[in-house]
């Protein structure tokens, strides 16, 4: 992924939404919760930008 470009969790097949006031969005392909956007926080861990992002199946 271009780091140039921020990545947007709510078009990525991997990110839901939790029942969990403290932790409402989650990444299934890290397998964590958190309240910020996922992307955010595996940049702030890792460094670099997500490296799991996958589109969604938009069905038409």
């Amino acid at each position: 992924m271009n780091n140039d470009k921020k990545i947007n969790c709510f078009h990525c097949r991997y990110f839901y939404v939790t029942w969990q006031p403290a932790h409402p969005r989650g990444c299934k392909a890290y397998g964590f919760k958190t309240k910020a956007v996922p992307s955010v926080v595996v940049e702030q861990s890792s460094g670099q930008s997500c490296l799991k992002f996958s589109p969604k199946n938009i069905a038409k």
